[in-house]
């Protein structure tokens, strides 16, 4: 059984992959300082509320906070008794290339959307991530990774004009009825999400015009669900791209021998 684990900014997420489809997925927030026996103890006591044990003799790590990872590779080898794959290190190779200028550091969770969104899709696509940053990855035609837009997330736009302004309130995030707002959190969320959705829409299509070609455009991610609702700006939504891109690397490393 493989353990998948997709650690991000605000939470890390584990999935059990049973070689056919995921069993269970259980997430917590991203912290630093969590050990190794934390960990399992997080993990034995849902794993117990599914009736099912930590029969894992595979780990792989996607992980854009550096710190934690330590501490992950501890928890596979003390209560997975395994190495881990981590993706982004030497050892584990990708079954695509990765073209962009030399010595630039690539997100390893744009490396898995850009795998799982190939293996699921084809080539030529624009992969749109909903995550702490609103990310875009660009999908070559023969699968490659070729670059990509970083935006900033919307709860980050969100706190950060409560925090700017201090007439304004915290607001959640929803698809308002109206986009002329008629009082302060309308207007807000008109905002917020009409402002986001003109930035998916505008950025995606700049990508299509320096190309010059159609692209295929994947949504993921938290809020990806509500920017579903109604609109094109998305030909599919996928919300297991990230877990999907990791079995399909730990395989194609099982296959290299690895």
């Amino acid at each position: 059984m493989l353990l998948a684990i997709d650690c991000g900014n605000t939470n890390t997420v584990f999935s059990l992959w049973d070689g056919e489809k995921f069993l269970c997925t259980m997430r917590t927030s991203t912290e630093h300082t969590r050990t190794a026996d934390q960990y399992f103890v997080w993990i034995r006591t849902l794993l117990d509320h599914h009736k099912l044990e930590l029969d894992v003799d595979a780990v792989i790590i996607s992980s854009t906070v550096p710190r934690v990872v330590w501490n992950l590779r501890v928890f596979a080898d003390r209560y997975c008794d395994c190495r881990p794959l981590v993706v982004g290190k030497p050892e584990c190779l990708l079954p695509v290339d990765v073209r962009v200028d030399a010595d630039t550091q690539v997100g390893p969770d744009r490396l898995v959307n850009t795998v799982a969104g190939f293996d699921l899709y084809g080539g030529d696509l624009i992969i749109v991530d909903f995550g702490t940053a609103t990310t875009f990855d660009v999908v070559d035609t023969d699968g490659a990774y070729i670059g990509g837009v970083i935006a900033p997330g919307v709860n980050l736009s969100l706190e950060a004009l409560h925090k700017a302004a201090a007439a304004l309130p915290h607001v959640d995030v929803r698809k308002p009825e109206m986009v002329i707002g008629t009082n302060t959190v309308d207007c807000m969320q008109s905002g917020v999400f009409w402002g986001y959705v003109g930035l998916v829409n505008g950025i995606n299509t700049q990508i299509k015009t320096e190309l010059g070609r159609e692209m295929k455009v994947i949504s993921t991610g938290g809020l990806a669900p509500l920017f579903q609702q109604g609109h094109t700006i998305f030909d599919h939504f996928e919300d297991d791209l990230t877990m999907h891109g990791l079995t399909v690397i730990h395989k194609y490393n099982i296959e290299q021998g690895k």
